[in-house]
């Protein structure tokens, strides 16, 4: 069955003693599967108690305790619907998963207060969860704007508590397709290592020591000249978290402006863009619990790139041209 969680106007949650001295904003977050920046606000608007009394966020939590949280109504939404084309890949009463394509804002934030994922999907219906802020109605989780792929969507509040709380639980499969620098030697393998802000940079995220714990798996699916083209499963979400770890591997993801370095930077011949894509999702259904996958084919674009990297591959090495496995 689905996770179930307890109703969003008010959550309970008793501190077992393994979370005995975890601040309670953090503590609130990872049992609740709110974001920790949303518990943070309820806590400083006086919506959470400690055994009855005040708490803050960096209270320390006692095992034992019980943690109350108040959810309210969102605020009525001011934002603009527009018409943007959605790719609806799934659809139910409780979710919709959408393909997003490269360079769509997945919701309103400095420098994009429109033309955002969230303006089209308020063009094409009202009701959605609202237990995100109301910048972010229905937006479960995210992907950078030059990444494209998929992305579930909440049609209520119980549906999108139901998927934060499986997000925060690593109950969803994310994978991606990767298209990075170099031979990657091992046919797969695992990445594990702290991501937190880059101190030298604070736009750019670092693998850190004292960052917050990521995992990454990746499997080989193509060798091409000079390329390697990769499954990648997101065990974790952290931001960047797949263009950090693959350029600290030495393998910088093809076209990226921010983590590659020269030839990762540029990408193949025909590259406009950062060659990710999150092409297959695997989730519970928040009604009953069933499996749901969903799957969005490689955009033309990205497409072209392999077909021009196994044209230059054969031509190499004086054989005809072959169709890769990209899917």
């Amino acid at each position: 069955m689905a996770h179930r969680v307890p109703p969003v106007s008010e959550i309970d949650l008793v501190v077992p003693p393994d979370s005995a001295g975890v601040r309670a904003d953090r503590f609130a977050a990872d049992r609740s599967g709110l974001s920790r920046s949303y518990v943070q606000k309820l806590i400083s608007e006086g919506h959470a108690t400690l055994d009855g009394e005040p708490v803050k966020s960096n209270t320390l939590l006692r095992a034992g305790g019980t943690l109350h949280l108040v959810v309210p109504p969102p605020v009525p939404l001011q934002m603009a619907p527009e018409s943007i084309p959605l790719d609806i890949v799934y659809e139910d009463d409780d979710i919709l998963i959408v393909d997003k394509p490269s360079g769509l804002v997945v919701h309103p934030s400095a420098g994009h207060a429109s033309g955002t994922l969230v303006n089209a999907l308020l063009a094409r219906e009202t009701r959605y969860g609202g237990i995100a802020g109301v910048q972010r109605p229905g937006i479960v989780h995210r992907l950078d704007k030059d990444t494209s792929g998929l992305l579930m969507v909440a049609k209520d509040d119980r549906a999108q508590a139901a998927l934060m709380a499986q997000l925060k639980a690593r109950r969803v499969k994310k994978t991606y397709v990767a298209l990075v620098e170099g031979a990657v030697e091992a046919p797969a393998g695992r990445i594990e290592a702290p991501i937190g802000r880059d101190p030298r940079n604070r736009l750019r995220q670092a693998v850190a020591s004292d960052g917050r714990p990521a995992t990454t798996g990746y499997r080989v699916r193509e060798r091409l000249a000079g390329w390697t083209l990769l499954d990648v499963d997101l065990v974790t979400g952290r931001t960047h978290q797949i263009r950090v770890h693959m350029a600290a591997l030495g393998h910088g993801v093809a076209g990226d402006p921010v983590y590659g370095t020269g030839t990762a930077r540029r990408g193949p011949d025909g590259l406009r863009r950062l060659f990710l894509h999150a092409w297959r999702l695997e989730l519970l259904s928040p009604a009953d619990g069933h499996l749901i996958r969903a799957e969005a084919p490689l955009p033309a674009e990205l497409e072209a790139v392999l077909e021009g990297l196994r044209v230059r591959g054969a031509a190499l090495a004086g054989l005809p041209p072959t169709r890769g496995a990209a899917r």
